[in-house]
Order: C-alpha cells, then sequence, then structure tokens
C-alpha cells in the first residue's frame, strides 16, 4: 500500500486513527469519572469511524483489493457498533 504517494498518505493516516482509537480506549479504561469514561469513549468512537472511512477510500481506490479490506472493513464496523451500544450503556447508568 505504501508504494504510491496516495498509499502513503492513506497508510500513514489509517496508522494514525487506528493507533489513537487504542491509545483512548486505554485512556477511558482510566476515566475519572463517568463523564470523562464516556468523553473518551465519543473519541474512540470518532477514530474508528476515520479509520473506517480510510479503509473504504483504500478498496475504492482499489490500493488493496476487496479480499484484503472486506474483512477489516467489517471489523471495524463491528467494533464501533460495540463502543457506540457501551457509549449509550454508561450514558443510561449516569
Amino acid at each position: 500500500m505504501a508504494d504510491s504517494s496516495p498509499g502513503r498518505h492513506i497508510s500513514n493516516q489509517l496508522l494514525r486513527a487506528g493507533t489513537s482509537a487504542c491509545s483512548n480506549y486505554e485512556e477511558a479504561r482510566g476515566a475519572e469519572s463517568r463523564a470523562d469514561f464516556i468523553h473518551k469513549l465519543r473519541i474512540v468512537l470518532k477514530e474508528i469511524r476515520e479509520a473506517l472511512f480510510w479503509l473504504k477510500l483504500t478498496q475504492k481506490s482499489e490500493i488493496l483489493s476487496e479480499y484484503k479490506t472486506d474483512g477489516l472493513i467489517d471489523e471495524t464496523k463491528q467494533l464501533s457498533k460495540i463502543i457506540a451500544k457501551s457509549i449509550i450503556t454508561a450514558n443510561e447508568h449516569r
């Protein structure tokens, strides 16, 4: 994927969004309050959605084959749903 200028750009953006989601999730686990926890999970969800955007762009631009991106896109959508539900649940227990 990093063989072309667009490929390198997308690769860097995807790496940034994915690692940001992970680090913010770890921050959420150590949140000081329920409000802080929810805030950090919202950041996680935002970064997961951004990663999903970059994965879809990778697929549409044919930088990687659908075979390689389909599973990643599906898993990213599942993570998005899990985090979104966690936010809803945390809000219900305020």
